[in-house]
């Protein structure tokens, strides 16, 4: 089985790329913040400070929180279960996982997914967090992230005090042989979509190497201007979910950020050892949240309201930022603009700011983002359409 191989025969990595994982001193203990760097959004404040000083106030497009109210059908369905006094199943109630997979099929055209297969998560952070460290990896093991990515990547890489490698390619690799490699299409943070021959030779190159692949597909059904496949999907892996890791959230296509509510799908094995661990670890979705997610799950419409909502305000938003001066590149998917002025990233968060407009810089997301900024939809039509008239109300210059 893969996750065995992977605990037995530890691949040292060679090398790494980027800042290397700090190692304890000997003879002392050290905290596991040490280990991090710091958390990004706590370097916003300055910026924030300033974006809030505009007469009409702040329009805050950095973090990616979701604004629209949740569905009614999933409200109703949290507020009915509500009663339930006793501890939840960490494997997830079987309705709970039967709709995921009927979801997984109907929205994604993603088969042969069983019941089994399906776990739910305290949302997808929590489980990238801690994804390395679940699966046993440690010091002498490679984790592979894309040059631009999601930082909790790198974080639960360094909590299991494994090793970190950016790259896009799997020539970037060389000899080395990761124990776990990210994709992540749609991209957080450039909504670039990863093709299919791409998605097929990743998934080919780790079968033979027994190298285990977690897609991050929180933006699946966020596609614009290329249609994303899952690494789930059967013209990706042929229907064989061997070696793969399929996660999913409902934060940003149900607005349930403040649920905490997702799973992961795919190798059966693979997903009974995450259960086996996480059942000693108290990781558990609380049995509320787990009926909220069956009618998130099963009601299509609530999606489709919430996916036109982003759309009406990419298509305002984008628009106004070429209008500005600013280039977008990839954003063909997903939920941010991804924006250059051709400038250092921090500089352009300062020229926005001072318009009262709060973006995340691209240096949080890897040293190739130091030029652009990550912009998201996620604001209220009110707030977007006040982004707008400040942009273009803006010389390009």
């Amino acid at each position: 089985m893969i996750l065995k191989r992977s605990r037995i025969c530890r691949r040292r990595a060679k090398e790494t790329e980027g800042e290397p994982v700090q190692q304890e001193p000997a003879g002392g203990r050290t905290a596991v913040s040490a280990f991090l760097p710091e958390f990004p959004w706590d370097t916003l404040a300055e910026a924030k400070a300033a974006a809030a000083r505009h007469s009409d106030g702040v329009v805050d497009l950095s973090i990616g929180t979701p604004v629209d109210p949740v569905a009614p059908v999933i409200q109703e369905a949290l507020a009915a279960a509500a009663f339930a006094p006793g501890y939840p199943a960490t494997a997830g109630t079987s309705e709970l996982r039967a709709s995921a997979v009927a979801a997984l099929r109907r929205r994604f055209g993603i088969t042969g997914v069983a019941e089994s297969a399906v776990l739910p998560v305290i949302g997808s952070k929590e489980l990238i967090a801690w994804l390395p460290t679940l699966l046993g990896l440690g010091p002498a093991d490679l984790v592979a992230v894309p040059e631009l990515a999601y930082p909790t990547y790198d974080v639960g890489a360094r909590l299991a005090r494994a090793q970190v490698v950016r790259a896009d390619s799997l020539t970037q690799l060389g000899p080395r042989s990761p124990a776990l490699v990210y994709l992540n299409s749609p991209s957080n943070p450039t909504g670039r979509v990863l093709g299919v021959d791409h998605l097929r030779k990743v998934v080919g190159w780790a079968r033979e190497r027994g190298v285990v692949v977690a897609s991050d597909e929180c933006y699946l059904g966020l596609g614009w201007d290329a249609e994303p496949l899952s690494v789930l999907h059967p013209e990706v892996c042929g229907g064989d979910h061997t070696g793969l890791l399929a996660i999913h959230s409902l934060s940003k296509s149900s607005s349930l950020a403040g649920y905490r509510a997702g799973f992961v799908c795919g190798d059966a094995d693979l997903i009974a050892e995450l259960l086996a661990v996480r059942k000693h670890a108290g990781m558990i979705v609380p049995t509320p949240v787990q009926a909220a997610m069956v009618a998130a799950l099963d009601d299509d419409d609530h999606e489709k309201v919430q996916r036109e909502c982003y759309a009406r305000r990419r298509a305002a938003l984008a628009p106004a930022l070429c209008a500005a001066g600013f280039t977008i590149d990839d954003s063909e998917a997903g939920l941010y603009l991804w924006a250059t002025r051709g400038e250092a990233s921090r500089d352009t968060v300062g020229w926005l700011a001072d318009r009262g407009i709060l973006v995340a810089p691209g240096e949080f997301y890897g040293p190739r983002g130091g030029q652009h900024v990550r912009v998201a939809l996620t604001a209220t039509d009110e707030r977007i359409d006040a982004a707008v008239q400040r942009l273009t109300a803006s010389p390009a210059s």
